[in-house]
């Protein structure tokens, strides 16, 4: 590293020169660290946003989500990570890291050190215990960070605030690397053939799920809302599709009857806006839930009631709220499966929220609604999205292929 940009010591934050760690909006940074004067400084006369130092940049960037709450939470934690790295371990701004830097960050992804500064467990952000990592990421968890910084850096070139994307390069590099090292196996694995949606429910899953909902103890209020409102997020799940995010973002007014028809108005990824169908099973569920919440029947305009509710103080649940619901009832569905349905019983407890939205999409395909509306109601801008939930002339090969026997001299050791 050299001299313009030596790094600041790291072993103790509390030492003269240090940057402790802190989360953006408490984070104190040196005028000659905060990007005024970055390496990777675009002209200022091509500044499209109100941004003057590498916080500020960030800030506009993350307003851009504010309306997508779990994408602006990944967002937001990745460029802490990447900003404050930048400014203890790398003792340059933001606005100066190359090439080189975000290689260097993509090691220490992988094994945060010292860990001692690096790592805690979770903490509220305002506290002195807060740190940016609880360990290391795992290979998902680092392709996460990456796509995130990606995007940021994308915005910060398109915004005239970065003259180019350094990230880039190295995204470039591991493409070709990786299509180098897969060979012919790898191509074949990725065609589109193969590339179907495995992370769903089939029948005999969902009907475990229903089941766990139904065995939730009921005897005491709060049991009673837990379970009415497991209820509403598997219909819910089941019926319109739903990232977990939206779940979050949206209230009870985004169901709206049209002409006697009710729809469900979404705000999705990319703040694109659609409405989704709601079925007469999904209108009873969702008036059963109002009306345990002591709601009228169906929303008004003004109701702005949180879609899923805190049985605690009734403020909206989170992504992650609504993830560790759903865990804990796929874990108890994944215990009422039979012996020999051992793969159905792992698939169910590695199962998240989002595969509550590829099982809708699947079970609206399986119905046999048309394809024209499944994509729409999944709001895939490509149908090409949408063909890869078709699983039924897989699944009617495979019925033939047991037509197919093992003759084998001997006792029979099964089938």
């Amino acid at each position: 590293m050299d001299a313009k940009h030596t790094a600041l010591p790291v072993a103790d934050p509390s030492l003269p020169g240090a940057i402790p760690l802190r989360p953006l909006d408490a984070l104190q940074i040196p005028p000659e660290l905060d990007g005024r004067t970055g390496d990777n400084r675009a002209d200022p006369a091509r500044l499209q946003i109100n941004a003057t130092c590498d916080a500020d940049a960030i800030r506009c960037f993350l307003v851009e989500y504010d309306r997508s709450p779990g994408t602006l939470r990944i967002y937001q934690r990745e460029c802490e990570r990447l900003l404050l790295w930048s400014l203890v371990e790398c003792g340059k701004p933001l606005s100066s890291l190359n090439r080189q830097d975000f290689e260097g960050y993509l090691n220490f992804l992988v094994d945060p050190q010292p860990a001692a500064l690096w790592c805690g467990p979770k903490a509220e952000r305002a506290s002195e215990k807060w740190r940016p990592f609880v360990g290391p990421l795992s290979e998902s968890a680092v392709l996460t960070a990456m796509a995130a910084i990606n995007s940021l850096m994308r915005y910060l070139v398109d915004a005239g605030y970065l003259l180019g994307n350094p990230l880039g390069l190295i995204r470039q590099r591991r493409r070709k690397m990786a299509a180098e090292a897969g060979g012919p196996l790898r191509a074949v694995a990725s065609t589109e053939e193969v590339d179907k949606i495995e992370r769903f429910l089939d029948e005999q899953m969902w009907q475990a799920v229903t089941a766990a909902i139904e065995a939730m103890p009921r005897d005491a209020e709060r049991g009673r809302d837990e379970y009415e409102r497991a209820r509403f997020i598997a219909a819910t799940l089941y019926m319109l599709a739903p990232r977990a995010g939206e779940l979050e973002s949206h209230r009870m007014n985004s169901f709206r009857e049209e002409r006697g028809l009710w729809w469900w108005h979404v705000v999705g990824k990319g703040g694109k806006k659609a409405k989704v169908p709601v079925a007469d099973d999904m209108l009873q569920a969702l008036i059963r839930y109002r009306k345990h919440l002591g709601l009228s029947a169906v929303p008004r305009r003004d109701d702005t009631t949180p879609l899923l509710v805190s049985v605690k103080d009734g403020s909206p649940i989170t992504a992650r709220r609504l993830n560790q619901i759903l865990k804990k009832i796929f874990a108890a569905a994944a215990d009422l499966l039979p012996a020999e349905a051992e793969h159905k019983k792992e698939k169910l407890r590695a199962a998240s929220a989002h595969w509550g939205r590829h099982t809708g999409i699947t079970a609206k395909l399986d119905s046999g609604i048309d394809e024209r509306f499944v994509q729409k109601d999944a709001r895939h801008t490509d149908a090409r999205t949408t063909q890869r939930y078709i699983h039924e002339e897989e699944e009617r090969w495979h019925d033939e292929a047991q037509k197919q026997r093992l003759p084998w001299a001997g006792p029979k050791t099964g089938g």
